[in-house]
């Protein structure tokens, strides 16, 4: 365990406390760190040397701003939210999800902060136990999730929350965003990650064979049933069962469906026999099923019993700072094995000016049918359909970064900063800097 003694210049508090918490915390086999509550690391478990420690870069006696995000003030000062700030505010535990500079570059960080309190009620220390998320790549990936924006990472966040619990969760977004990859993550972030994940697409499902897939038949149950098939309910047992554009389900399907999420159980078609399911829901759809609900398209009862926890994933417009990011992964993915891609600046310009009506999908074919016309391993703008280098046409003078109407916006928008900027298309970060520049932070 490294410690930072006490000097004139950073006296410890209450050392002979911090120091017991500090023994205590060397046993425990998360990264965890001590603070001050001026921001000075002043120790640090193995655990922590071992995930984000290097010899050359030391730590104690830093403020952790600038060992975890090379920022030279405070998180909340730089547009991001500050655990330690909240957890002052609230005398109580905050914890968030934050990009931190490691070792291996940046990585997604599950950042929890807990303040220790004196018999006076006075903090004089924090705890800040760190978890690197595994199911994101802040980094060009071969597989798995890509991305580091804030609207990427508020949906990375909560997924954070609800993996570990058996909460259904319904992801809401845009057809080409990545509901599938976000529901595997789900699942490999939970008790069930070990079982099967198991994919229904209900818009390729007609509603002659849905009960029969979903809940398996009996031999002869109908023309055609030569044998008894499981469905993919049984399949699920003991992992996660993944509804995929669960909005397409038929209407008299939807009863059923409810049945087996609300008692667990179901029947096999020709069968009598009850059977018990046990699975993880997941569902997802790009339908507006409230809008639904009202047509009568879709069941009040099954609509609350899917979206305990809804998750917007955000389209790839709003994610403007993750297009380079994912051209390099998916270009590396192409790249496996064969060639070496890479995509020039005038070209990656021109896909981050384009509105992705497609998502993420488009963005892939696009990519992929440029590396047909790259001979020399590099994407040109040339390469790029005409429909990707279109320029849009450009905002009025007006806009949300002229001081008066950022002014305005900021005085009539009733939500935080953070869904300020998200509002406006832009990252906290911009807009913190752009409300410095016009005197308004």
């Amino acid at each position: 365990m490294k410690t930072f003694l006490p000097t004139p210049t950073h006296p410890l508090p209450h050392s002979d406390q911090v120091q017991s918490l500090v023994s205590f915390l060397e046993h425990e086999p998360q990264p965890m760190i001590v603070l001050d509550p001026n921001y000075n690391i002043l120790a640090a478990n193995t655990a922590y040397q071992r995930q984000f420690g290097s010899a050359d870069k030391p730590f104690i006696g830093h403020k952790c701003y600038q060992i975890s995000h090379h920022y030279d003030v405070p998180c909340d000062q730089a547009g991001e939210n500050c655990p330690m700030k909240k957890a002052q505010e609230m005398r109580g535990p905050d914890r968030v999800l934050h990009i931190h500079h490691t070792p291996r570059g940046p990585e997604h960080v599950d950042v929890e902060l807990r303040p220790i309190l004196d018999e006076h009620g006075v903090i004089t220390a924090y705890v800040e136990r760190l978890t690197l998320v595994r199911s994101a790549s802040a980094r060009p990936s071969n597989e798995g999730l890509v991305g580091r924006s804030p609207a990427f990472n508020l949906a990375l966040s909560e997924l954070q929350r609800v993996a570990p619990s058996m909460l259904p969760v319904l992801l809401l977004g845009e057809s080409g965003t990545g509901k599938e990859l976000f529901a595997r993550a789900v699942h490999e972030n939970s008790d069930r990650a070990t079982g099967p994940f198991v994919v229904v697409d209900c818009s390729g499902l007609p509603e002659t064979l849905f009960e029969s897939e979903l809940f398996g038949h009996e031999k002869g149950a109908f023309t055609g049933a030569t044998t008894r098939k499981p469905g993919l309910v049984e399949t699920a047992q003991g992992g996660t069962l993944f509804l995929d554009e669960i909005g397409d389900v038929p209407l008299a399907m939807q009863v059923k469906l409810l049945r087996l999420i609300e008692s667990g159980t179901y029947r096999r078609v020709g069968s009598v026999e009850t059977l018990h399911a046990n699975f993880r829901l997941i569902a997802a759809t790009h339908k507006p099923l409230e809008k639904m609900m009202e047509n009568g398209e879709f069941r009040q009862d099954l609509y609350y019993r899917i979206s305990a926890f809804p998750i917007q994933l955000p389209p790839l417009r709003n994610r403007v700072e993750d297009i380079g990011l994912l051209a390099n992964s998916f270009l590396q993915r192409a790249g496996t094995g064969k060639r070496r891609l890479t995509i020039e600046t005038e070209a990656l310009t021109q896909l981050q000016r384009h509105s992705w009506p497609g998502n993420i999908r488009e963005l892939r074919n696009v990519l992929e049918r440029a590396s047909l016309f790259a001979d020399d391993g590099v994407i040109r703008s040339t390469h790029l359909p005409q429909a990707s280098v279109a320029i849009p046409p450009q905002p009025p003078a007006s806009t949300p970064f002229d001081g008066s109407s950022l002014a305005q916006t900021l005085a009539t928008f009733k939500g935080t900063r953070s869904e300020l900027a998200r509002h406006m298309g832009i990252s906290e970060r911009t807009l913190y800097r752009r409300l410095k520049e016009q005197g308004l932070a």
